[in-house]
């Protein structure tokens, strides 16, 4: 885990609380948009959209693309940076690729939306912003939009608008995560099944 420029006190100027010092690492060293809390949350359709998938399915899909833009888990859902614009494409991409229909919870979050601000690795009081917390934080520098999943041209995959940065395409980003929630959907059938078998009533004719 990069250690950046991840503050470990107050931050200068006078501000004090580690809502005020997480919102102006967000602002200053990323220039990412705000809104105060708690707990703090960050804008969504700015400079990225964020797609969510149940936690367990996100752990699958990290292992199976291998990198990605930042990643945070919130609760337990998994979020990933994705460029913004992303969540305008995604019902349109579900259907093309042929998982439209089908409950995979599987959603993104787009212009107007806002997420709990994950707090960094070894950041003190991570309790005060929930269970939100970053797996694969930004890195330093404002330039985020370079490694974030997008539509690329044809031919071209990578980064935002196909530049090469490093992470997958977001055709293939989706497909992955709707093949990885669809599989964690199925796993937890039985379990559910088994559940509801235990608790019946014994019926007797």
């Amino acid at each position: 885990m990069p250690r950046g420029p991840f503050p470990r006190g107050p931050l200068p100027g006078g501000r004090t609380g580690t809502e005020s010092c997480l919102a102006r690492w967000y602002e200053e060293g990323l220039g990412w948009a705000v809104e105060a809390g708690p707990p703090v949350r960050l804008l969504t359709g700015l400079r990225f959209d964020v797609l969510e998938l149940p936690a367990d399915a996100g752990a699958a899909l990290l292992r199976r693309i291998g990198p990605t833009g930042p990643v945070a888990l919130l609760g337990g859902r998994m979020a990933l940076l994705v460029a913004a614009g992303s969540a305008d494409e995604l019902p349109g991409l579900l259907d093309w690729l042929e998982w439209g229909g089908i409950a995979l919870g599987l959603t993104a979050v787009g212009a107007g939306g806002r997420i709990t601000a994950p707090a960094p690795p070894r950041w003190p009081g991570v309790a005060a912003q929930g269970a939100a917390t970053w797996l694969r934080p930004p890195g330093p520098g404002r330039e985020t939009e370079p490694t974030l999943p997008s539509l690329a041209p044809l031919g071209r995959s990578g980064g935002s608008g196909g530049s090469g940065g490093g992470a997958p395409d977001l055709v293939r980003l989706v497909d992955a995560a709707a093949t990885e929630c669809h599989r964690a959907r199925l796993l937890r059938m039985p379990r559910r099944n088994a559940l509801r078998t235990n608790t019946q009533p014994l019926a007797f004719s």
